[in-house]
């Protein structure tokens, strides 16, 4: 859908604006991993932002590295 200007503002029809995500590369955290992914990586949440951490499984409670973040999810690695 194309913006639309009424009275010298500008109204965005039906478009979610886009979230920054809660996270940046380089960044620690410690976390709790609540699930497994399909390809078998542990999941966590920070902020409710989904990170995928390899070689974890359901309760570790690890402290990470974010490696790479994309729009909807990051990946980190686990420190030490």
């Amino acid at each position: 859908m194309e913006n639309r200007k009424f009275g010298g503002k500008k109204f965005d029809r039906g478009r979610p604006r886009a979230r920054q995500p809660p996270v940046k590369v380089g960044e620690r955290y410690k976390v709790k991993i609540e699930a497994l992914g399909k390809g078998g990586d542990g999941i966590a949440r920070i902020k409710g932002f989904v990170v995928f951490v390899p070689k974890t499984k359901i309760g570790d409670e690890v402290e990470i590295v974010i490696n790479s973040v994309k729009q909807k999810f990051a990946f980190g690695e686990v420190i030490g």
